[in-house]
């Protein structure tokens, strides 16, 4: 039974018990609630608010229970309430009257927001871990098959040539702004509420940036009111896992492309597909599939917090309780898809000549037209409408470009007279592509260090 009776006749009924209880999620905090403890024990004794000899018995009893949890003697029940009332309990029966005196000066309000930031300080440092090692996967696949030729596109269709290194930077700049968006919410979320008690502080002569120094927060939070009611922080890191499993699902979306016969572009690892239950010769894509799936269920958690906190007054309402599962779920989730999206990148395979037959003479080659002629003082507008006159003639002898022979060429403009075969060379048109971010190979190279140092990682060529 809760040790919260005082005020009450009875027990609460078993139905409510069940009810209120958060155990299930709360144990993930069970680590951090102890740091917390043993903290703000420590605190009260240099504030001379408990002595040093109660607070040693505490600290020594907190840490035993933390060795009974790993033992796996220690289990909360429902009967407990929840996993911060679970070891106050534990604490009190190990040590008596010295345990009843932590939770001088603290509210469960401060005591659960402190456990949640730590868990979360912790998961997020872990999802810019990950992010991280997909950064380098990527940069070092950039390395190994950058210079595959293949057509860039735009609205699914063939666009221009570009090697698959321009490509593959596109995504890893996207997961580099991932990363901004996560080390700010973790800064966010590195400030201390431990001390706010129930929203109004306390008489007590506390020490809260000490409290935060044991923890190691960065900062406290100034008001008590918006230390334990806010959950914008949390809000923001979901936020920031939902823009990046979005990107994630899109990477996901053209592995699953690529890898079917239509594309032929790259080959999935056995280990991470699986096969049909009725066709024998499924190799199918679940890794990537799956991230594109779970994206669905953080953009859920990042809607679920926002309905949950959008209509509550302040301070502090029991609706916040279920902040944690929503919480949990999208970062513990984005962080394991990253996981999962390394393993892809790092262990596929390219085709690297899928595409140089096919942009031999291809219509994505029309652009290189129209800048040719701009280069020769033909207005723009004047030479995409040649080009596209070009490509239409092409179309309805029923070939390509490569029918474009020099004579022909000339009599859709005389800029056009002689050898076109370098202006048409799909490999030299991307790498004519040397504006700032462009798809040349210099470009890519210039990218990839830039990249690597913003993110902490040597990087080496060989493609």
């Amino acid at each position: 039974m809760s040790i919260l009776r005082g005020r009450f006749a009875g027990a609460p009924h078993a139905l409510m018990q069940r009810f209120a209880s958060s155990l299930d999620v709360d144990l993930a905090l069970l680590s951090f609630d102890l740091d917390g403890s043993i903290a703000h024990a420590q605190m009260l004794a240099e504030c001379a608010i408990i002595s040093s000899e109660d607070a040693a018995l505490i600290v020594a009893g907190l840490r035993e229970i933390a060795q009974e949890w790993r033992d796996g003697t220690f289990m909360p029940t429902d009967d407990q309430e929840d996993i911060h009332m679970a070891i106050e309990a534990r604490l009190t029966e190990k040590i008596g009257e010295p345990g009843k005196k932590l939770h001088t000066a603290r509210s469960r309000n401060d005591q659960v927001a402190t456990a949640v930031r730590l868990w979360l300080k912790a998961a997020l440092g872990d999802l810019l871990d990950e992010l991280r090692q997909l950064h380098a996967a990527l940069l070092q696949r950039i390395s190994e098959v950058g210079r595959t030729l293949m057509p860039g596109y735009t609205h699914s269709q063939r666009g221009q040539p570009i090697w698959l290194g321009h490509h593959l930077l596109a995504h890893a700049w996207a997961l580099e702004r991932d990363a901004q968006r996560v080390r700010a919410a973790l800064n966010r979320t590195d400030l201390s509420p431990l001390g706010a008690c129930a929203m109004a502080g306390t008489p007590h002569p506390i020490n809260r940036q000490r409290a935060a120094e044991l923890l190691a927060f960065s900062g406290v939070l100034d008001n008590a009111m918006d230390a334990v009611s806010t959950r914008d922080y949390q809000i923001e890191a979901i936020s920031a896992c939902a823009i990046l499993m979005t990107q994630l699902s899109r990477m996901s979306e053209e592995l699953v492309l690529w890898s079917g016969a239509e594309f032929r572009f790259v080959r999935l690892p056995d280990h991470l597909t699986s096969g049909s239950s009725i066709m024998p010769q499924k190799r199918n894509p679940d890794g990537a599939e799956l991230i594109r799936g779970k994206s669905a269920s953080v953009f859920g958690d990042l809607q679920t917090l926002l309905s949950l906190v959008k209509g509550l007054p302040l301070a502090y309402n029991r609706d916040l309780q279920e902040d944690r599962r929503a919480l949990m779920h999208a970062v513990e989730t984005t962080t394991q898809c990253v996981l999962m999206m390394r393993h892809l990148w790092r262990d596929l395979s390219v085709d690297r000549e899928r595409f140089v037959l096919d942009l031999d003479g291809d219509f994505s080659l029309a652009t290189e037209i129209a800048d040719h002629l701009a280069k020769n003082a033909v207005p723009f507008r004047e030479a995409h409408e040649i080009a596209g006159r070009i490509v239409r003639w092409c179309d309805e002898q029923g070939g390509n470009l490569k029918l474009l022979t020099p004579a022909r060429a000339a009599e859709f403009h005389p800029a056009l007279g002689g050898d076109l075969s370098r202006l048409l060379d799909p490999e030299q048109a991307a790498e004519r592509r040397t504006s700032f971010g462009g798809t040349a190979w210099s470009e890519i190279e210039r990218q990839v260090s830039v990249l690597a140092d913003k993110i902490g990682i040597s990087s080496t060529f060989s493609a």
